[in-house]
């Protein structure tokens, strides 16, 4: 039979305190929203169309072009959103 360590007292963890936010990097939930989701849309559908139209608009890769425009929208946006505004 295994020996318990000591098993009068019972073990309790401490927990590491927190990092705070580092006040440079904006977190995308602190980021208020400027693009409304209408908008954000229409640059979606744009920039799908663009990505559509550079490979002739050959069938089968809609979803492709879609979700490649809207990562492509959402990090332009997220990049104005880190820079300082005047």
């Amino acid at each position: 039979m295994p020996r318990e360590k000591n098993p009068t007292s019972p073990t309790t963890r401490k927990r590491a305190p927190r990092k705070p936010a580092r006040p440079d990097e904006p977190q995308i939930s602190r980021v208020t929203p400027f693009v409304d989701p209408q908008q954000r849309a229409a640059l979606i559908a744009e920039a799908a169309y663009f990505r559509a139209e550079k490979r002739g608009f050959a069938p089968g890769d809609e979803t492709a072009d879609w979700l490649a425009a809207e990562a492509e929208v959402d990090a332009s946006l997220l990049a104005l959103a880190k820079t300082p505004r005047v």
